[in-house]
């Protein structure tokens, strides 16, 4: 084995443990890694989002047989989260890798200032029934853009919004 492929194992490791021990944080901890180690940010994308694939997958499937899918707010956020992915994928692959970098070393930072915030500080819920209003339709264009162009964004940006808004994470 090559000593960068023992890197891009080491890289999903330490990413899949943040992400195990915050329950978010791996497609914003990964594609840091991966941006670090000089790969251009279209492939970190890609290589994150293949990688999230099955194990997103897999734990879709488990959420909704136990019963944690609130199918009016997946009908809600399905759409305008899709239609910001592939205006995110398709910013990500237009633009120079060079060019677009410091940005989404910006985003990713930002994230994960996001992410440790909301990690360490208790928010109250605003609504005690969860978010379905007509923004939550915005949050999901949010949420695909964000996640398409720094490899992860759902996690931070939707989620801990709707929990935020008293939605129950089971739910989520």
């Amino acid at each position: 084995m090559t000593l960068s492929i023992l890197l891009y194992v080491l890289v999903g490791f330490v990413a899949q443990m943040i992400d195990g021990a915050l329950g978010m944080a791996y497609g914003v901890s990964s594609n840091t890694f991966l941006l670090s180690l000089g790969i251009p940010p279209a492939a970190a994308s890609a290589s994150v989002h293949m990688a999230e694939v099955v194990t997103t997958g897999v734990s879709g499937i488990s959420h909704w047989r136990l019963g944690n899918v609130d199918w009016k707010l997946v009908r809600r956020l399905l759409i305008p989260g899709v239609i910001g992915g592939v205006v995110g994928a398709y910013l990500l692959t237009s633009i120079d890798g060079d060019i677009i970098k410091p940005y989404i070393s910006a985003y990713l930072l930002v994230m994960g200032g996001v992410i440790v915030y909301k990690a360490f500080t208790l928010v109250p819920r605003s609504k005690p029934d969860g978010y379905h209003g007509p923004r939550v339709s915005w949050l999901g264009l949010l949420g695909g853009f964000c996640d398409a162009i720094g490899g992860g964004g759902w996690g931070p940006v939707v989620t801990s919004t709707l929990v935020a808004r008293g939605k129950n994470p089971r739910m989520t």
